[in-house]
C-alpha cells in the first residue's frame, strides 16, 4: 500500500461504511423528496433541492452526527396549506423566517427545552397529520382533486373510491397506487438480498416500469428542471411578515419542524453507540439549512427518522454519509431530471399513504390508554382537533390540553378531617392547593357540623395561592358567623 493511500484512510478511516451508507440514503430520499413535494403542491424538483440543502448544508453542520435532513411528510399538510393560502412565491419567505427563528433559538440555547414538549402532542400531532396526509393522497391514488379541509377529506373518500371503480383511467391509477402500498408492506419479508434496494424506491420504480410498459394512462409527474423550479422570494413579498396569517404559519413551521428534529435526533441517539446529539447545535443547523432553503424558495426541511434510521442501518459512521447522500441528489437533479417526468403520481401518493399510515401510532395509543389514559386524550384530541379546525389550531389545543393536565396533577391535594365525638373538629389540608381543586376543598369543608368548633391545619401544604386562601378565608368567616367558635388555622405557606 503506498503512502499516500495510507494516509488517505487514517484521515477518513470510515470513508467506505460512509459512502456505502450514502448510497443506500439517496436511493430512500429520492422517491421521498419527489413525492413530499408533489403532495405539497410545488415542483418535484423543489422536493430535490430541499434534500440536497439538508444533505451538503446541514450535513455539514454540527449537531447530530447521523441524523439527516430533508423534506419530510411531517410538514406536507402544512406546506399544501400555506402555498393555498400565500402563494407560492410566500413560501420562501415563510421558510426563510422559520430558518432565522430556529437559528435563533438555537443561540439562545433553547433547543433542549423541546424536549420538555409533551410527547402526546408531538404523536398526536403526527397521527393528525398522517391522518390528513393519507386521505389526501387517497384521491391522488385515484386520480381525483381532494378538497380542501381535512373533514372533508374524509367524508368525500367513499364517493371517490365508488367513482373511480367506473372510469378506466381511474382504475389503473388505483391499481398502481395500491400495488405500490402493497410492495412498501411486504417489502420487510423479502429476501435480505432483494432488501439490499430500498422499499420506496422498489416499489416506484415497479409502479414506473408498470406504467410505461403497459401504457397506462395515468398522470405522471411534471418536470420543469432544477434551476427553471428555483423561485427566491422577491423582497416585495417580505412585506407580507406583518400579516398575522403568515407570522401564524411561520410560528407552526418553526414549531413542528423543531419538534419533529429534536425528536427525531432522540430516537437516532438511541439506535448507535457515537456521539450524542448536541440539542441547541442541531437546531441550529436545522436553521441554517431552512434559511438556504427559504433563498432559493424550497420546501422546508426537518429531520427525518426513515433516512436516519437506513443511514444508522447502513453503517453510516461520520456525517460525511449524509453530505455525500446530498451531492448524489445534485448529481441526479443536474444529470438525470427528465426521469422523473416517467415516475407516475399514484406511485408517489402510494408511498405517502404509507409513510402516513405510519405516523399514526395504533400499537402506541393502545399501550398508552392502558397506562396513561389522560395522555391518550391529549394524542387523541390533538390529531382530531388537526383533522378538524387546522394544524397549527390542533397543536395548540394539543399543548393546552397538556399544560392543564400537568396543572390538575400538580395541584393534588388531600383533606383528612379527625372528629373525636367531642372537641373541635381537625381538619389537616396537604399536598397543593389551587383553584383547580377548590370546589373539592370546600365542599369537605362545607360538609363539617356547623355547630362544631374546626382547627384547620395548613402545615402539609407545599403551595397554597391567592384564590385558595382568600376562599378558606371566606369560608372561616361564614363558619363563625353562626355563633361557631373562630376558626383556628394554623401554619399557612
Amino acid at each position: 500500500m503506498t503512502r499516500r493511500n495510507t494516509q488517505g484512510i487514517s484521515r477518513f478511516p470510515h470513508l467506505r461504511q460512509d459512502f456505502t451508507a450514502s448510497l443506500v440514503v439517496f436511493l430512500v430520499a429520492l422517491p421521498l423528496c419527489v413525492g413530499v413535494a408533489v403532495a405539497s403542491g410545488v415542483p418535484a424538483e423543489l422536493g430535490l433541492v430541499t434534500g440536497i440543502v439538508g444533505g451538503i448544508v446541514t450535513g455539514l453542520m454540527r449537531g447530530s452526527s447521523l441524523q439527516v435532513s430533508g423534506p419530510a411528510a411531517g410538514l406536507t399538510v402544512l406546506v399544501f396549506e400555506a402555498v393555498q393560502e400565500f402563494g407560492l412565491p410566500a413560501l420562501g419567505v415563510i421558510v426563510l423566517a422559520t430558518g432565522v427563528l430556529q437559528i435563533t433559538m438555537g443561540l439562545l440555547r433553547l433547543g433542549r427545552y423541546f424536549r420538555a414538549i409533551s410527547v402526546s402532542v408531538v404523536e398526536g400531532m403526527l397521527a393528525g397529520i398522517g391522518l390528513v396526509l393519507i386521505a389526501g393522497q387517497l384521491y391522488s391514488v385515484v386520480g381525483a382533486e381532494a378538497p380542501d379541509s381535512g373533514l372533508a377529506k374524509i367524508a368525500g373518500l367513499p364517493e371517490a373510491l365508488v367513482d373511480a371503480f367506473r372510469d378506466t383511467g381511474a382504475l389503473a391509477s388505483l391499481g398502481l397506487g395500491a400495488g405500490t402500498v402493497t410492495v412498501l408492506v411486504l417489502w420487510k419479508r423479502m429476501p435480505a438480498k432483494v432488501r439490499t434496494v430500498p422499499g420506496p424506491l422498489a416499489a416506484v420504480g415497479l409502479a414506473t416500469l408498470a406504467a410505461v410498459v403497459f401504457s397506462m394512462p395515468v398522470a405522471t409527474v411534471e418536470v420543469q428542471g432544477l434551476l427553471g423550479s428555483i423561485q427566491p422570494p422577491s423582497l416585495d413579498s417580505f412585506g407580507e411578515l406583518a400579516g398575522f396569517g403568515l407570522l401564524g404559519t411561520v410560528v407552526a413551521f418553526t414549531l413542528i419542524a423543531s419538534a419533529e428534529s429534536l425528536f427525531s435526533a432522540a430516537a437516532v441517539d438511541r439506535l448507535h453507540d457515537g456521539p450524542r446529539t448536541e440539542y441547541d447545535k442541531e437546531l441550529v443547523a436545522q436553521g441554517a439549512g431552512n434559511t438556504v432553503c427559504g433563498v432559493l424558495g424550497a420546501l422546508p426541511m426537518t429531520a427525518v427518522i426513515v433516512r436516519s434510521a437506513a443511514n444508522v442501518q447502513a453503517g453510516a459512521r461520520t456525517k460525511a454519509s449524509r453530505v455525500m447522500h446530498g451531492v448524489w441528489l445534485l448529481l441526479f437533479a443536474a444529470l438525470l431530471p427528465n426521469m422523473l417526468a416517467y415516475i407516475p403520481l399514484p406511485a408517489l401518493a402510494g408511498v405517502l399513504v404509507h409513510a402516513g399510515a405510519k405516523l399514526v401510532p395504533v400499537r402506541a395509543l393502545a399501550a398508552l390508554w392502558r397506562e396513561h389514559r389522560g395522555e391518550a386524550v391529549i394524542l387523541v384530541a390533538t390529531a382530531v382537533s388537526i383533522v378538524a379546525v387546522s394544524m397549527f389550531e390542533g397543536v395548540l389545543i394539543g399543548l393546552a390540553l397538556a399544560v392543564v393536565k400537568t396543572a390538575w396533577e400538580a395541584s393534588h391535594s388531600r383533606l383528612e378531617v379527625v372528629d373525636k365525638g367531642a372537641g373541635p373538629v381537625q381538619a389537616y389540608l396537604s399536598g397543593n392547593a389551587t383553584f383547580l381543586r377548590l370546589p373539592k376543598i370546600l365542599d369537605s369543608l362545607e360538609a363539617l357540623p356547623q355547630d362544631r368548633p374546626v382547627e384547620l391545619d395548613l402545615s402539609g401544604l407545599h403551595h397554597l395561592d391567592h384564590a385558595c386562601r382568600t376562599a378558606l378565608e371566606t369560608w372561616a368567616e361564614r363558619h363563625s358567623a353562626v355563633g361557631t367558635e373562630p376558626v383556628r388555622m394554623t401554619t399557612a405557606v
